[in-house]
């Protein structure tokens, strides 16, 4: 069985989001909003009135290049 962990903190219209895997964000509101997730996938969303629910990933995955 995993185990998963989930924190968001609010900093005005940005919001961190902490898991296991990382630190991601997003900025918006709730019709509308940017991600970033811990990996560097992004994504675009948006809620519509009556439930429908719209998200498009944007742009390739962002490679993080570690020095050692």
């Amino acid at each position: 069985m995993g185990w998963h962990y989930r924190k968001s903190i609010k900093v005005g219209p940005f919001r961190i989001n902490l898991s296991r895997h990382g630190v991601g964000h997003s900025f918006g509101n709730r019709r509308f909003h940017v991600s970033t997730t811990p990996d560097g996938r992004r994504y675009v969303s948006v809620n519509l009135p009556g439930g429908i629910h719209l998200s498009k990933a944007i742009g390739g995955k962002r490679h993080r290049h570690y020095r050692y």
